[in-house]
């Protein structure tokens, strides 16, 4: 029976009206990871140019009006001229030098309030036109929501520098970044589960290892946000000795103990210094086993393909722990770290298969 004479309500049909509708979903994704790896991007560089408490002031409507003509530029740099940061570090910074950091924080923003919009419309758009299933509504109303919270999290990580220190807690900078990620995680892990996977799902030690990575990178992106937020890269810039030794000493200074882990710079480095290790270690063990267990399958490439970006990653870390965190370098560090991530869940996806299509439309 020609396609064309198929009532609209038969199995076939509907299966290719959900494809079809399952790629437009997908596409839309696919464009909000986009957004948000820009996003990432420039947090990164509003980060690496301490940029981030040029604006001191949380306006989520008319904060995306930029400052027009001298008196509005001058009002926000006497707003900047009252916090730690200025006083302590910039003091004397004219008004064209502060406009280069005030740029980085409103770009960052501007994106971010961007990226709200472009998941909050179409969500809507394809919620009422019928096109998306049950399971994904949850999911997607989630995202948005998590996208909501983040943006309160943000102001309350750039408020910590606001009053007595001249940058922000490590503590909040941290929280920042990894609920950022857990949103580009879910994001990709939503937009992967839509995609058709020839391949089928992978066996279950190989999905079990991919799932593990994926928690590994975001503990290390962790460790990472906490080497930003102490400036700890910038100390101790040699490799692989660290301090002149294999396990330095006066890692454990400050009282209580567990202080040093989040609180101490050279403990920090140190600890993601062996995160890198594990990861390396755990990427390449991953690898010869989905390699053992489905020899030239689509999984086992794609474990290759992690393997080889963990260890670009660690290249590039080295780079910028050599050259004493330049910009280039640590916003590609940054950059990968991201991409890294995103491949992991990917690939986690990915040995899982496609969502299930809805059983009405199987049956």
């Amino acid at each position: 029976m020609a396609d064309q004479a198929l009532s609209p309500s038969h199995p076939l049909k509907a299966i290719e009206r959900e494809r079809r509708n399952r790629l437009y979903v997908r596409v839309w994704l696919y464009i909000v990871l986009v957004v948000l790896l820009a996003l990432f991007l420039v947090g990164g560089a509003t980060r690496l140019t301490g940029s981030g408490l040029s604006i001191t002031e949380w306006k989520p409507i008319h904060g995306v009006i930029p400052p027009i003509g001298e008196a509005q530029w001058q009002e926000e740099l006497e707003k900047y001229r009252q916090i730690p940061q200025y006083q302590q570090i910039n003091k004397g910074m004219s008004l064209e030098e502060f406009k280069v950091i005030f740029w980085w924080e409103w770009a960052h923003r501007v994106l971010a309030r961007g990226v709200g919009i472009l998941v909050a419309l179409p969500l809507a758009f394809f919620w009422v036109t019928g096109r998306l299933e049950r399971h994904l509504k949850p999911k997607l109303v989630g995202l948005l929501a998590l996208g909501g919270l983040q943006g309160f999290i943000g102001w309350w990580m750039v408020a910590s520098g606001l009053s007595e220190r001249v940058s922000v807690s490590q503590y909040r900078l941290a929280t920042h970044l990894v609920l950022a990620c857990l949103i580009f995680t879910a994001t990709m892990l939503i937009a992967r589960g839509l995609a058709p996977h020839t391949a089928g799902p992978a066996p279950e030690r190989t999905r079990r290892l991919a799932g593990w990575m994926v928690v590994l990178v975001l503990i290390q992106i962790y460790l990472g946000a906490l080497v930003a937020g102490l400036h700890a890269g910038m100390t101790f810039n040699t490799w692989p000795l660290m301090d002149g030794r294999v396990w330095p000493d006066q890692l454990l200074l400050l009282e209580p103990m567990w202080r040093n882990f989040f609180e101490n710079p050279k403990t920090v480095q140190f600890v993601h210094r062996l995160g890198a290790y594990v990861i390396f270690a755990a990427a390449l063990w991953h690898a010869i086993v989905t390699w053992r267990q489905a020899p030239g399958s689509t999984h086992a490439y794609r474990a290759i393909v992690l393997f080889g970006l963990v260890t670009l990653q660690a290249v590039i870390g080295i780079v910028t722990l050599l050259t004493v965190v330049q910009l280039h370098p640590a916003i590609t560090h940054h950059a990968l770290a991201i991409i890294l991530l995103g491949f992991a869940a990917a690939h986690w996806r990915g040995t899982k298969g496609s969502y299930p299509l809805p059983t009405a439309i199987r049956t």
